[in-house]
């Protein structure tokens, strides 16, 4: 299957988004980008990786903590810019990355609110892929060699960071349905299921929209 569409994927923890991700780039032949997002951000923001990495979906709110690690930080000029705190600097970084990648064409965007940089895009579906707590313990669990206590605390300690992320800085409210035009339960479908699902809902989408034109 071919497609002329980008799809970000917003995702609870433990419910396989990366794999969905990875599958869908795969059958539809176009890059997948998760971490790799972050690389890209440094090499054109000129701030070193590890700080991409240290602040990767988590929202900083300590003043000295910013002015600190602001040391590292190089490629930018002008009074504003200088000013802000480097967790603000680091997340314009990825927006602007982000929107670089979707310019070259369709891809698949995990997480990092990608569907909020987008939001100006025609082609683009914003998925968010959700499922049953205990499947997410059950697959965490395994992964991670873990017990089903440990498993839980690092999905709700994960899905927290995520959501304050998200809604510290779009306009939009994470895991809500209005925020995405996609929200698919991934321990009803499975991993299979779910893959097949979008790949259905972005090809009806686009014969729709080209019958349109």
């Amino acid at each position: 299957m071919k497609t002329n569409t980008i799809i970000t994927i917003g995702r609870q923890f433990g419910s396989g988004g990366h794999e969905i991700g990875a599958r869908l780039a795969e059958d539809l032949d176009i890059k997948l980008y998760d971490k790799e997002m972050l690389a890209i951000a440094a090499k054109e923001s000129g701030i070193c990786e590890e700080i991409f990495e240290t602040h990767d979906e988590k929202p900083t709110n300590s003043f000295l903590y910013s002015l600190v690690m602001d040391t590292y930080s190089v490629g930018y000029s002008g009074n504003a810019y200088s000013d802000m705190p480097i967790n603000h600097k680091v997340f314009l970084a990825q927006f602007d990355a982000i929107k670089k990648i979707a310019d070259k064409g369709p891809c698949i965007l995990v997480g990092r609110c990608a569907d909020y940089a987008l939001e100006n895009y025609d082609n683009v579906v914003n998925v968010f892929i959700h499922a049953d707590l205990d499947a997410r313990i059950r697959r965490i669990a395994k992964f991670n060699d873990l017990t089903d206590a440990k498993a839980k605390d690092m999905i709700l300690k994960a899905d927290k960071k995520r959501a304050s992320y998200y809604n510290y800085y779009s306009n939009k409210k994470w895991s809500d349905s209005e925020s995405y035009e996609l929200c698919i339960s991934s321990s009803e479908l499975g991993i299979d299921g779910t893959v097949k699902a979008i790949e259905q809902y972005v090809a009806l989408k686009e014969t729709i929209t080209n019958k349109q034109i």
